[in-house]
């Protein structure tokens, strides 16, 4: 189980590191955003490849932070029920839930889509707008994000057992969501 662990935080780093490299890219599809807009309204010029390029940039910012998103436990879930749990059953639900749910989720888009962007690539798909950007490195980044999320699932599912064995700390054990308390109500005595 060692060597899996050292897996897991060797996942851990790389997804952590290309998640905090991509939030910069929201940052850069809002100035594209702003400029081609600015540009638009006092030159009554526009192009294809500009808007393109935002979409390219906001969908590469979303897909590369998937795995980050997973890493620090961030995923939306019902927590008025998940919360109502013992920390026990928690991590029997985070466990089943990434081996049922994710991991065949993330297979079947990975078998999906890699025959789909293999052919974007050989073709050199282009977009249909006029003045547009190439099609193939947009769905490259869809793919190489179900990758980072794969093994991220993997990661986290290396996590979970450890934890429930007893082997690591549960790295989320402070998460408000994963105890069902509310500092707020804490505070004010509720």
């Amino acid at each position: 189980m060692g060597a899996l662990l050292a897996l897991s935080r060797a996942i851990d780093r790389i997804n952590e590191t290309i998640g905090k490299a991509v939030s910069w890219l929201i940052l850069v599809s809002v100035l594209v955003s702003a400029t081609n807009a600015i540009v638009r309204k006092a030159f009554d010029m526009s192009s294809n490849a500009w808007l393109e390029l935002q979409w390219y940039l906001f969908g590469a910012a979303f897909l590369g932070a998937a795995a980050y998103t997973l890493k620090q436990n961030e995923h939306i879930r019902i927590d008025i029920i998940y919360g109502a749990f013992s920390r026990k059953v928690q991590h029997w639900i985070d466990l089943l839930g990434h081996i049922f749910f994710l991991m065949p989720f993330v297979l079947l888009m990975l078998f999906k889509l890699t025959p789909f962007v293999m052919i974007s690539i050989r073709s050199g798909e282009m977009s249909t707008n006029s003045g547009g950007l190439i099609l193939w490195p947009a769905k490259l980044l869809l793919l190489i994000g179900f990758w980072q999320l794969f093994f991220q699932g993997v990661s986290e599912i290396i996590k979970k057992i450890g934890v429930m064995r007893g082997l690591i700390e549960d790295p989320h054990a402070d998460s408000a969501g994963h105890h069902g308390h509310d500092p707020i109500a804490e505070e004010e005595g509720l």
